[in-house]
């Protein structure tokens, strides 16, 4: 096979193949970029800026992008190649740890990530240091701060996803979290329950993860629309799931210790936007009833089944 030629320092891997090589200037006319909303489409438009020289007015998925009044945004369809080239270049101005954190950026879906993972690049492009702690830039600061919301949601929803069992041996959860955590959960759960068929599911994004017992895959779903994140499983759910949720109710009733109680402590760990995924939290079908199995021996209260207390002399 016959090498391809390289464009000298026009595109993106040119500028960052040596390290620390100055980024090329980009002098050419700005222009509006549109992309598929992947995260390799937007590394691809990220090639594409630097090949050109043509700095973005916009970067928007092609879904969402709205037309200026003198510019039609310019699409730019992914390039597998090249969204590898520029992901596999970033370690040359950057370490692995700061290029993760684009990805998570990419994932929190803020209003302006496309934006901002451009700056960032071109930053690091153009520093001759590394410029993932340079906080005093308030591109680097939103980008960290970014990274932390998108690690605080994802360790939320490995604690509090809640899975019910349906009729044909499926778990399935349904999540709907602020961020899109799925891609950033999925090793975790792969992990923790290998021994199980199983089905995450993110009602606002309507996709899903799907185990199957020897890998975990990405599932579409189209839009239920007029259907709460309850509705989903209703009318498939395991005859014993019901039984389920009641035990682990009655269970989270016996050991809270109510004289303790501190609401504010409890939202603070227990986000109140989570709590529709927790058994604990829905309305119990049983009214709670303290546990009525003791007896009063010489003053004292000792529960049925234990040894008895001496009398007192």
């Amino acid at each position: 096979m016959k090498p391809s030629r390289r464009p000298a320092t026009a595109s993106l891997l040119s500028t960052i193949s040596a390290s620390r090589r100055p980024a090329p200037n980009l002098t050419a006319a700005p222009r509006d970029y549109t992309y598929d909303g992947t995260f390799e489409g937007l590394l691809t438009v990220l090639f594409s800026i630097y090949e050109s020289k043509s700095p973005p007015n916009s970067i928007q998925p092609e879904a969402t992008a709205q037309s200026g009044l003198f510019a039609q945004p310019a699409y730019l369809e992914t390039n597998d190649a090249q969204a590898t080239r520029v992901w596999e270049g970033l370690l040359k101005t950057m370490d692995a740890e700061a290029r993760t954190r684009l990805y998570h950026v990419f994932l929190s879906e803020d209003a302006d990530r496309e934006q901002l993972i451009f700056r960032y690049v071109d930053l690091a492009l153009r520093s001759a240091v590394d410029v993932s702690e340079n906080y005093a830039n308030a591109d680097v600061r939103r980008v960290q701060r970014l990274a932390q919301m998108m690690f605080r949601e994802k360790h939320r929803m490995e604690a509090f996803v809640r899975f019910e069992k349906t009729s044909d041996e499926l778990f399935h959860a349904t999540i709907e979290p602020d961020m899109d955590v799925l891609p950033l959960i999925a090793a975790h759960f792969t992990k923790r329950y290998a021994d199980q068929r199983w089905l995450i599911y993110d009602r606002r994004r309507h996709y899903g993860l799907y185990y199957d017992l020897s890998r975990t895959d990405i599932v579409q779903f189209e839009n239920p629309t007029g259907r709460k994140a309850t509705d989903i499983s209703a009318t498939v759910l395991d005859e014993r799931e019901p039984l389920f949720k009641h035990l682990w109710q009655a269970y989270f009733d016996h050991v809270n210790i109510p004289e303790r109680k501190n609401m504010k402590l409890h939202r603070r760990h227990m986000p109140l936007r989570y709590w529709k995924y927790l058994s604990e939290k829905q309305p119990r079908e049983v009214r709670f009833e303290p546990i009525k199995n003791k007896q009063s021996i010489a003053g004292k209260e000792v529960s049925a089944g234990q040894k008895l207390l001496p009398p007192a002399e």
